[in-house]
């Protein structure tokens, strides 16, 4: 997510910073789905969250690529930790209502899930742990498993850890980067539909969109560097999830 210059595609229209503002809407979208429309329209619901497979999957693909263009990985990490840890409260409480720590029966609770950018922040370790040359192939393997398992608790949960670090290792083999990335999102997404009903998860299919989109629209152009674009989606992320669970509150009190 870090502004950078790729390789120029001559196929798209849009720059790196236009298509992250398009599934920042697209994000926006899903979430006013999930909050508001699901209850009252379910086939509304349904296609705004199709918008909504946009987002997780293309901001996997932008750390992935980004990865080697990022002048310092390290705050790059850093940034996405910390803001990790602060839209936890934000997200666990427009996904349930509640803070992450809560009493039940008089008992203290406690909600460990996590949104995107937590599973963004692992797919970059991800990468940096792969790229290591202090570490063996059997431990790296060992070690991205375990990001794997600890981002289950996390949004576009092992997808989009294996998606960020598929499209750092494929990044000089085209055909090999696109077909691991699809089926990274493609294949546990048909799954979830299977196992849970076409008419329940069909919109969940929509992440065919995103190789597309990419493919054909991204011109692998930064755009500006204007640190706007650097620290917009950090802000919004935690930022819209207060207001909408807050709107939530007021309808709901």
């Amino acid at each position: 997510m870090e502004n950078a210059v790729i390789t120029q595609n001559d196929r798209g229209c849009l720059n790196r910073n236009q298509i992250k503002y398009i599934v920042i809407i697209a994000m926006l979208i899903d979430h006013i789905a999930w909050g508001f429309v699901d209850a009252i329209n379910p086939l509304l619901g349904g296609m705004m969250h199709v918008i909504g497979r946009l987002t997780g999957p293309t901001m996997a693909y932008f750390v992935g690529e980004g990865y080697r263009y990022t002048r310092n990985v390290g705050k790059y990490q850093q940034r996405l930790a910390i803001f990790a840890l602060i839209s936890w409260i934000p997200y666990v409480w427009f996904e349930s209502g509640r803070l992450p720590f809560y009493f039940e029966q008089g008992k203290l609770m406690f909600t460990p899930a996590q949104g995107v950018i937590f599973t963004l922040f692992l797919g970059l370790t991800a990468i940096r742990l792969w790229e290591s040359e202090k570490v063996g192939k059997p431990l790296k393997i060992t070690g991205i498993t375990l990001l794997c398992m600890l981002s289950i608790i996390g949004d576009w949960a092992v997808m989009d850890v294996l998606g960020c670090l598929f499209v750092h290792i494929y990044r000089d083999k085209p055909r090999a980067k696109w077909t691991a990335f699809t089926l990274t999102f493609l294949l546990p997404n048909v799954l979830i539909t299977i196992l849970a009903g076409f008419e329940n998860m069909w919109f969940q299919l929509g992440v065919i969109l995103v190789p597309m989109m990419l493919y054909f629209l991204y011109n692998g152009q930064g755009g500006s560097k204007a640190k706007i674009h650097k620290w917009f989606f950090y802000l919004f992320y935690p930022g819209h999830l207060i207001v909408l669970a807050l709107i939530r509150w007021v309808i709901l009190k």
